[in-house]
């Protein structure tokens, strides 16, 4: 796969194969990016550390490495989940993947994808999905609680300045969806996590390192994928994440209750087309009953 190199301590991920099978509009880039390393945690480092350090969220850190105690982990070899398939969307602005909490961007000019790590809501603040677009920046934003936050919280005062107890971070990209953003955090231990009230958070380096890339009008959709397909070097790969109610298990115990996934058969073969024969389906159904979040290969 293609190498992974860092700007504002997140994950870019590098590479411009051509591969077949990507979606309308996707031909400047490929299905899969990134590539899977590892690392040896050192004495005293925790999972929520790591996850920082490589540009990665907690949750999804945990998914890749069952059975590693995300506090304890001294010793263990981590495995890093940084390669991924593109979301099934066209390939352009700022694409947001519930599913693996990843925001995806795609300069205007040239240049390789940027993925971020990113916390979402939660059930009492589902974040949406559909097509919007940035309204609005702001660095040092104030931020006004909406009233459901202050029922919520009414000590909450009416407006919070600028400054290191704003929950918004340094900066903030309205959206045209009305309360939604996408912005930094205090709080960058809740990256990948279900947090939020609905808006998209990136941790402080993240947003720092996005938002000055981001015009005005830039398109922004937010889906939700847990299930990806893509082709590289004439191969089918498929990723497959948590839901968002296994995730919220993951995050408490390390573990999550196995669901069924509707229309996976399908899925993969209306992916593999003429390929067909060449999947390996036993690996289809390991990939589903782990939902590690790391893109494997199913063609023989």
């Amino acid at each position: 796969m293609m190498g992974l190199r860092r700007i504002g301590g997140m994950a870019v991920l590098l590479g411009a194969l051509a591969l077949t099978g990507a979606a309308a509009g996707a031909a400047p880039y490929p299905d899969l990016i990134g590539t899977v390393v590892r690392h040896q945690a050192a004495a005293g480092e925790t999972l929520v550390e790591i996850a920082r350090r490589f540009g990665l969220g907690f949750v999804e850190l945990v998914a890749a490495n069952p059975g590693v105690d995300p506090w304890l982990p001294d010793g263990s070899e981590i495995v890093l989940p940084t390669a991924h398939i593109l979301p099934d969307s066209a390939r352009k602005g700022i694409v947001v993947n519930l599913a693996d909490q990843r925001l995806y961007f795609f300069p205007s000019t040239p240049g390789p994808v940027q993925s971020y790590p990113i916390s979402i809501g939660t059930d009492h603040g589902r974040t949406p999905v559909g097509k919007t677009s940035v309204i609005g920046k702001r660095e040092q934003p104030t931020w006004i609680p909406p009233a459901s936050i202050r029922a919520e919280k009414p000590n909450l005062p009416a407006v919070v300045p600028p400054g290191p107890t704003n929950p918004l971070g340094a900066f903030s990209l309205d959206l045209g969806l009305p309360s939604y953003r996408i912005h930094g955090t205090p709080f960058p231990n809740s990256i990948g996590r279900r947090a939020t009230h609905g808006c998209v958070r990136l941790y402080p380096e993240g947003i720092a390192a996005l938002f000055p890339q981001v015009a005005i009008g830039l398109i922004v959709t937010l889906v939700d994928q847990p299930v990806k397909l893509g082709w590289f070097g004439g191969e089918l790969f498929l990723e497959i994440h948590p839901s968002q109610t296994q995730a919220d298990e993951l995050e408490l115990s390390q573990r999550f209750t196995p669901e069924p996934i509707d229309g996976l058969v399908l899925r993969v073969d209306r992916a593999a087309g003429d390929e067909i024969g060449r999947i390996d389906w036993a690996t289809v159904a390991r990939a589903a009953e782990r939902r590690s979040g790391i893109p494997v290969r199913i063609t023989r």
